[in-house]
């Protein structure tokens, strides 16, 4: 073959190529172009193109989230056709009373048009403080709060203070809580009542923080149905982290690995403060006191009706295809079956699941056992008979199925003796009598068979307490265990018999415990078999969400509805749920303040994981080492930019890596 013949071979190939390829990429680009427009035309992209329009419209719900304050001043226009519209809410505990508040300030709803049905003689639900003159003192359980519980305090805000005229309920908390910072002096005890000294640390080993890190950035639906032991051992386990998460937030290895999750992302700006609860604030009074009340006299005095005494059994749906409207509320009052008839312009609030439902309450000489009085309102059976009606209305099976696995108990113990009292102050470093915080939050007994926690709020908790007694709140994570002094299970003891365990990790000589017990302090103790129930493994559609896709004129408030990136067990995810709720049903024109963003904050990010790791910097672990001969080098050119700077005002970059 000639040299010139050879050239024109290639020459072609080389065209024949080049025009398979012009093809090939038409065709690719055509494909690209489809895809694109495919996208577009689902997504409606196209309309807004660069601008910020359609940023703030409603979700499939009738909601939308915002932050910032500009809409959190503002006041909504009133709702088209509100007058016309009757609201009925199942339940009074928070969830439902900052439901009908909502619907008072916001939707500008008649309070006459506003029917709360109760199944107790008392609202409040979970978030209760009474003096049962047959008992004492009781209080099942109490709300710790933080700054960043964005829709708690939009709420109280509004919500006149009961005590002090001209103020909000949020004033006087603001007010309190500058004036008395919250933080603990004795986080743990260990050999009766000694210090654990566990000094702010964590103690978790390198292999331990990358597996914390791991659950944090793990996808939700990669944890469905997952618990925590799925994805953390002892390395975890064995460390003072878990010591303060457990006992501080309830909870167990067997619980939702999800949930766990979600509270380490949610909470990830206070991670400096679980050490010592100074990341936490706590009302004057109990919370049935400092919350319940006030939100109570505003409804009253707007007209808001509350029917006590009224279990509901049912709410009735009429499904047609994905519509769904609520057509019937069923009720027992007064041992008698009725029946509320509902419209489309009947709105419905449904508080499903409670943690506190079915309490067994004992007393100083009673066990809370066998025939103890038993507080049930029915909303374990009243969420299951919705859930039969449609798949969107959640499975309540999930959570209320195994009581071993979602109990605690917790106890009131009062006393005004001195000697009892000493050994308090010797533990918390401070007079529990003073008005002023006291323990700062639990105290943990390190090396107690029940894991017993206690804690003493500011005193006195109750407004009709007496100056010398204080009210201590105590719980045990394992209640089916012997104890160390007592040497039966917590959920057999009597109010003395818990007494008695208290005081013996508080370092009381022995000798002196069971006197004191039985005649120096009263207890009251509480079996809670639902406590922890909403920690339970989950996945999607377990829990309803606030509103249900296709719903016209009903929703679920509470710990067991769904909402996005909220955690449960805490008085923000209840009012959440009801801000949601009612502004989705009755068309409310305001955002709802989206869920502190402190989980996308580099800031945030960076000062939780050196504290995680007790100050060191991340920078600091050990790398292979063609990587680690690296580090130095890139860590000189990071330290002369702004990013640099970043890192050396959190610690990451230290001055010896350079």
């Amino acid at each position: 073959m000639s040299k010139n013949k050879g050239l024109g071979l290639i020459s072609a190939l080389a065209v024949g190529a080049g025009v398979a390829a012009v093809a090939a990429g038409k065709k690719y680009k055509t494909a690209e172009t489809k895809k694109k427009e495919d996208y577009d035309a689902l997504h409606n992209t196209s309309e807004y193109r660069n601008t910020e329009r359609g940023k703030y419209e409603k979700n499939s719900k009738g909601i939308y989230y915002t932050n910032g304050n500009y809409e959190a001043f503002a006041r909504p226009r009133k709702p088209e056709g509100v007058d016309d519209k009757h609201a009925y809410i199942v339940g009074s505990g928070l969830a439902s009373l900052a439901a009908a508040c909502f619907l008072v300030r916001d939707g500008q709803m008649p309070g006459k048009n506003i029917h709360i049905l109760e199944a107790m003689d008392i609202a409040g639900g979970a978030c209760d403080g009474i003096f049962d003159p047959s008992r004492g003192y009781v209080m099942r359980g109490g709300r710790e709060m933080e700054n960043h519980f964005e829709c708690l305090w939009d709420l109280f805000r509004s919500i006149p203070s009961i005590e002090t005229p001209g103020v909000s309920v949020l004033d006087e908390y603001y007010w309190l809580n500058k004036e008395d910072p919250n933080y603990s002096l004795c986080r743990a005890t260990k050999e009766r009542g000694k210090d654990a000294h566990t000094d702010g640390k964590f103690n978790l080993s390198q292999k331990g923080c990358m597996e914390i890190m791991k659950l944090f950035m793990t996808k939700d639906e990669d944890l469905y149905d997952k618990t925590i032991e799925d994805v953390f051992d002892e390395e975890v386990f064995d460390s003072t982290f878990w010591l303060y998460w457990r006992t501080m937030f309830a909870f167990e290895n067997w619980h939702s690995a999800l949930e766990m999750k979600l509270y380490f992302q949610r909470f990830i700006h206070h991670i400096s403060g679980l050490p010592d609860f100074s990341a936490l604030k706590f009302t004057k009074y109990n919370q049935y006191e400092s919350l319940i009340l006030p939100m109570q006299k505003y409804l009253e005095e707007a007209g808001v009706q509350i029917q006590f005494g009224t279990s509901v059994t049912n709410v009735r749906f009429d499904i047609e295809g994905e519509k769904k409207t609520a057509k019937a509320i069923e009720y027992v009052k007064d041992g008698a079956k009725g029946e509320i008839e509902l419209t489309e312009k009947d709105l419905v609030f449904i508080t499903n699941g409670s943690c506190t439902e079915g309490t067994i309450y004992g007393d100083q000489d009673h066990a809370p056992v066998g025939n103890a009085e038993v507080r049930t309102s029915g909303c374990w059976s009243l969420w299951k008979n919705i859930a039969a009606q449609d798949e969107s209305f959640g499975h309540p099976e999930k959570f209320c199925s195994d009581i071993a696995k979602t109990n605690w108990e917790s106890a009131t113990v009062t006393t005004s003796d001195e000697k009892i009292i000493s050994y308090i102050q010797k533990i918390c470093k401070r007079d529990p009598r003073t008005g002023k915080v006291v323990t700062g939050g639990i105290v943990s007994c390190k090396d107690s068979s029940w894991l017993l926690s206690w804690t003493i709020n500011r005193q006195g908790q109750f407004k009709a307490q007496k100056k010398d007694e204080i009210c201590v709140w105590v719980y045990s994570l394992f209640t089916d265990v012997p104890g160390d002094y007592i040497k039966k299970p917590m959920k057999e003891c009597n109010g003395k018999e818990i007494t008695a365990e208290w005081l013996y990790h508080l370092g009381v000589p022995v000798d002196e415990i069971d006197d004191l017990a039985a005649n120096h302090a009263n207890c009251t103790p509480t079996m809670m078999p639902y406590i922890t129930a909403f920690f339970m493994p989950r996945c999607a559609g377990d829990r309803p969400d606030v509103i249900p896709d296709g719903c016209v004129n009903a929703a679920f408030l509470g710990q067991f509805a769904e909402t996005p990136r909220d955690t449960i067990f805490t008085t923000e995810y209840s009012v959440r749920t009801a801000m949601e709720a009612v502004y989705g049903l009755c068309g409310v024109d305001r955002g709802v303040p989206e869920v502190w963003g402190s989980v996308y904050d580099v800031r945030d990010l960076l000062d939780s994981t050196v504290k995680l790791m007790d100050g060191k910097s991340p920078l600091e672990m050990k790398l292979p080492l063609p990587l680690e001969l690296l580090k130095k080098p890139l860590l000189r050119k990071i330290d002369k930019t702004v990013v640099g700077k970043l890192l050396r005002d959190h610690n990451v970059i230290k001055d010896w890596m350079l």
